[in-house]
């Protein structure tokens, strides 16, 4: 369904599992940011009422899903660390055509965000299905479901304001690229990382 090419090694989450703190402060961290790009994209397109429509709903999720794993930080009596650089999605961002017109930029943008869920959403699968701590395991499958959702809503905006970008193609280039930076992360006790 998400159409990555390379799938996460299961064998990450002992990595993961070797120290939770990292993992949860990182997912924090990534859900502030992912409710911040939400935001950022209403304030940049104001004038397309369905996208800041449902924009609302996603970052309003996002930082339910912030509270969410503040939370379990509390709750596993840990600390929420310091905000972290996010290496995969600044190559991401990097891979964003910086030319054209501001459609251009906004498909482009929707294409970066969807690319972001759709990894976050494997992920996240990966975790529910091989982390020993029954409650996280549950924890992350939900949110899979939640994150499968912010894909596709993503990814229909850039199908639906196109004005000349063809999406599919431009999403395969997204896709192709995604899959050349991958191999070099799932190394690390973080999200993307």
């Amino acid at each position: 369904m998400l159409g990555l090419k390379l799938a996460t090694d299961p064998r990450w989450v002992n990595i993961v599992e070797s120290n939770i703190e990292e993992i949860l402060t990182d997912h924090a961290w990534c859900e502030q940011k992912a409710a911040s790009n939400a935001i950022s994209l209403i304030t940049q397109n104001s004038e397309k009422e369905a996208l800041v429509t449902e924009l609302l709903v996603i970052a309003r999720e996002e930082l339910e899903h912030l509270q969410m794993v503040h939370d379990l930080i509390k709750k596993k009596g840990v600390q929420l660390g310091r905000e972290r650089k996010d290496h995969y999605v600044n190559e991401l961002f990097k891979f964003m055509k910086k030319d054209g017109s501001r459609n251009d930029a906004l498909i482009d943008r929707l294409l970066f965000s969807a690319m972001i869920e759709a990894r976050s959403c494997e992920r996240f699968k990966v975790l529910s299905e091989n982390i020993e701590d029954p409650e996280l395991a549950k924890f992350y499958r939900d949110l899979m479901i939640s994150e499968a959702g912010h894909y596709t809503t993503f990814l229909n905006f850039a199908r639906k304001y196109t004005e000349k970008i063809d999406v599919e193609k431009r999403w395969k280039e997204w896709i192709d690229f995604e899959t050349s930076i991958i191999s070099n992360y799932g190394k690390q006790e973080t999200i993307h990382g």
